[in-house]
C-alpha cells in the first residue's frame, strides 16, 4: 500500500479535540498484513531520520526529520481494564493498541508514528509460537522503521527483552514498555511509559544501546532488568548493573556513551524455531531428589536449569544424584534465587573431590533468563564445552 493522501483519513474528530490536533495535520491509514491483524499508519509528516540508504543523519538533532516508529501491541496490563478505578487486580486484557495510542500526548513534533496489533494476551499465556511470531515481527521492520516499541505485559517483560536481545542485532533502538496499572485505575501508567518509550526509541541517542526498557521514567537494560516487586510501580530494576539513564521533563538521558552487555551472545537463529524443553527447578530447604527424578523422568528435557540457595548452594545429595543420572553432555546450570549477585565458577558442586563436569556457572543472569540462553545454545547445536563458554561471560 502507498502513502498517497487519499490512503490516509482524519483520526476521530473528538481524538482530535482532545489532543489539540488539525485534521490535516494528522492523518491514519488501516491496513491489513498477511497476517489476521490489522496495522495502522499514524502520519504527522512525510520524511525520515533513515535515508533511502539505511544511512543515519549526522545533522544535529534538531535539524534531522522525524523518525519514523513503529508500536507492535501484544497486551498485557497496559492493554488492560479493570471494573473500578480502584481496581489494580483482578482486570482483563480488553484495549488494542489503537486505544492506547489515542492516550498518549502529541508526538508531532518527535515523530511518524505507526502501529500493529501482533498479539493481545496476558504476558502468562505467551510461549514459544507467540514469541517467535513477535520476533520475526521486529525483524520484518527493522529495516523500514527508525525505532521499535513494543507494548508487554510485565510478568514475563524481561523474558522476552532477554531473547530478542539475544536473537536479534541491530543498533536501532528496540525498547519494551508496560505498566503495573490497568487503563481503568487512577493514575494509570500505561500512557505515560508508553509515550516515553515512543520518545525514547525516537531519540538518537538510543542507538547501539541494545533492547531498552521503559517504566517508571527509568530506562533499562532488557539483558539484565528484572522485575523485582509484584505490585509497585517501582518494579523493574537491576540492582548490580543498574540503569542506563532515565527519562525526566521530556528529555532523554543516560548516565553512559552507547553500549550493549559485555556478556552478550547473540544467535542467528531461523524464522522458525523448535525450543529445547529446560525446566527450572527452586532450590529449598529440605530439597529431595525426587523432585529431581521426576522432572528428569516425565520431561524429555535436554538441559536443566536450578535456582540454589545463594551463590550455587544445592544439598551435596541431589549434586550426587545428577551426577549418578544424567548422560556427559546433558548441561545443568546452576543459577540463583536472589536478585542481585552471581554465581561462580568457584561454586559450583565437586562429586566425591572432583568438580561436577555438567555443572555450569549460571553468573548473574537469573534463572528465566539461564533457561532462555540454554535453550538457545542447545538449539544452535552447541556441545557442553562451547556452552560453558557462553555462559563464562555472563
Amino acid at each position: 500500500m502507498s502513502d498517497s493522501p487519499e490512503n490516509y483519513v482524519p483520526l476521530s474528530l473528538k481524538h482530535l479535540q482532545d489532543h489539540n490536533h488539525a485534521s490535516s495535520q494528522i492523518e491514519i491509514a488501516d491496513f491489513h498484513t498477511k497476517s489476521d491483524h490489522h496495522a495502522f499508519k499514524l502520519r504527522y509528516r512525510s520524511n525520515s531520520i533513515v535515508s533511502a540508504a539505511g544511512t543515519v543523519s549526522t545533522a544535529p538533532e534538531e535539524e534531522r526529520p522525524l523518525p519514523t516508529i513503529k508500536i507492535l501491541g501484544t497486551g498485557g496490563t497496559i492493554a488492560s481494564k479493570a471494573n473500578s478505578s480502584h481496581a489494580t487486580a483482578g482486570y482483563e486484557v480488553d484495549l488494542t493498541i489503537e486505544e492506547l495510542v489515542s492516550q498518549i500526548p502529541d508526538l508531532s513534533g518527535t515523530c511518524q508514528l505507526e502501529y500493529e496489533q501482533v498479539l493481545n494476551i496476558d504476558s502468562s499465556e505467551l510461549g514459544p509460537k507467540e514469541i517467535t511470531l513477535l520476533r520475526n515481527q521486529i525483524v520484518e521492520d527493522l529495516d523500514h522503521y527508525d525505532g521499535i516499541v513494543i507494548t508487554h505485559g510485565t510478568d514475563t517483560l524481561e523474558e522476552t527483552a532477554f531473547y530478542i536481545q539475544s536473537t536479534i542485532e541491530t543498533e536501532k533502538p528496540i525498547v519494551f514498555c508496560g505498566s503495573m496499572r490497568p487503563s481503568t485505575a487512577i493514575s494509570s501508567d500505561g500512557p505515560m511509559n508508553l509515550y516515553q518509550a515512543i520518545v525514547i526509541a525516537s531519540s538518537s541517542t538510543s542507538r547501539g544501546r541494545g533492547v531498552l526498557t521503559s517504566l517508571n521514567d527509568r530506562i533499562g537494560s532488557g539483558y539484565y532488568i528484572t522485575k523485582s516487586n509484584a505490585n509497585s510501580l517501582d518494579t523493574f530494576k537491576s540492582v548490580g548493573q543498574g540503569y542506563v539513564g532515565n527519562f525526566v521533563n521530556n528529555q532523554v538521558r543516560y548516565y553512559y556513551p552507547p553500549a550493549k552487555p559485555s556478556g552478550l551472545t547473540v544467535f542467528d537463529i531461523p524464522a522458525e524455531i523448535e525450543f529445547a524443553e529446560v525446566p527450572i527447578v527452586y532450590a529449598y530447604q529440605g530439597f529431595d531428589t525426587k523432585v529431581l527424578e521426576l522432572v528428569l523422568k516425565n520431561i524429555d528435557a535436554k538441559g536443566l536449569v536450578i535456582a540454589t540457595m545463594g551463590a550455587g548452594s544445592f544439598p551435596s545429595k541431589c549434586n550426587k544424584f545428577l551426577a549418578d543420572t544424567v548422560s556427559a553432555d546433558f548441561p545443568i546450570v546452576y543459577s540463583k534465587r536472589s536478585m542481585d549477585g552471581m554465581v561462580p565458577e568457584g561454586a559450583l558442586p565437586k562429586i566425591r573431590g572432583v568438580p561436577f563436569q555438567n555443572a555450569i556457572a549460571g553468573g548473574y543472569l537469573n534463572p528465566q533468563k539461564a533457561r532462555i540462553l540454554l535453550q538457545l545454545c542447545l538449539n544452535a547445536g552447541y556441545d557442553l564445552k562451547k556452552i560453558k563458554q557462553v555462559f563464562k561471560v555472563v
